[in-house]
């Protein structure tokens, strides 16, 4: 007997809406597999960082070409904190050195990479919508919807990253730090929003789809405010090879977490339009 159906939880579920909600969002998470789709999503999600830190370090060598200047007040910036590059930038400059191969293939692999992050994503919100796999959308949809999530998400992620940095590393008054927080957990739910909306076959109402989006963009803004602080200060301390390991580590716990989050919010929107909670045993 599975624990939902436990005479204490079905008598819960009974009395609460919020309790059988949870427990339907809860169930749903393992039944869907979403815990191992949100794990597919992070590796792919991971494999495209890497190209995209080759891509960075070959447009720095671009940049820095014959600019001492530039180069050391980039040594003297917070971008010599980032992790890899950072490394690169603080021990040897000089031997950055643009390429035009290298970054085309960055880039690519960081497309490729992208790609397959998003059509994971597609597969777990068919998978939380329990689409029949025969009824899901082709190949050739699937990876349209991915490339334009790559541009719509990727962007609005970069600029709420910006902000909860603005947030994180700055001396601002305290009512711009709140408004800082509601303007990321705003961009995010409006990310969360279209992902759920669109990455997936079916076509739910906006309205079906907001109370997942806006708790997964308020705990996404959290998340932001709390990782910049801590990681930037980390890294910042930590010796070089610490400081690598650290940053795999963090990198592959964090987009983790926001997998994990995203997945948690499609089961919410499930659990809110399922049918109502089971009547207790001594109804049956």
């Amino acid at each position: 007997m599975r624990w939902t159906e436990w005479g204490a939880v079905r008598r819960l579920r009974v009395r609460s809406r919020p309790v059988d909600v949870g427990v339907h969002a809860v169930e749903g998470f393992r039944r869907h597999r979403s815990g191992r789709n949100a794990t597919l999503i992070a590796y792919f999600g991971f494999l495209s960082v890497f190209p995209l830190f080759l891509a960075f370090t070959t447009i720095l060598g671009f940049i820095l070409q014959g600019d001492s200047s530039l180069r050391d007040n980039i040594l003297n910036s917070t971008m010599a904190q980032l992790p890899f590059v950072g490394q690169q930038i603080a021990t040897n400059p000089n031997d950055l050195h643009g390429n035009v191969v290298v970054l085309v293939l960055g880039l690519l692999g960081s497309l490729w990479g992208g790609m397959k992050a998003f059509i994971a994503v597609h597969t777990a919100l068919d998978d939380v919508a329990e689409r029949p796999l025969d009824e899901r959308a082709n190949a050739v949809k699937v990876r349209i919807r991915a490339l334009f999530g790559i541009l719509y998400i990727g962007g609005a992620q970069v600029g709420a990253t910006i902000i909860a940095s603005i947030v994180g590393v700055t001396g601002v008054a305290l009512i711009s730090k709140i408004l800082l927080f509601i303007g990321t957990a705003a961009v995010d739910a409006v990310i969360l929003l279209l992902s759920y909306r669109w990455l997936r076959t079916d076509n739910p109402s906006w309205r079906s789809l907001l109370p997942g989006a806006i708790v997964g963009g308020i705990l996404f803004a959290f998340l932001q405010l709390v990782g910049v602080a801590i990681v930037g200060r980390q890294i910042a301390h930590a010796s070089p090879v610490y400081g690598t390991f650290a940053s795999v580590i963090g990198l592959l716990s964090w987009l983790s977490l926001h997998a994990v989050i995203a997945l948690g919010g499609a089961e919410l929107n499930a659990a809110l339009v399922a049918d109502g909670p089971p009547h207790p045993p001594d109804c049956d």
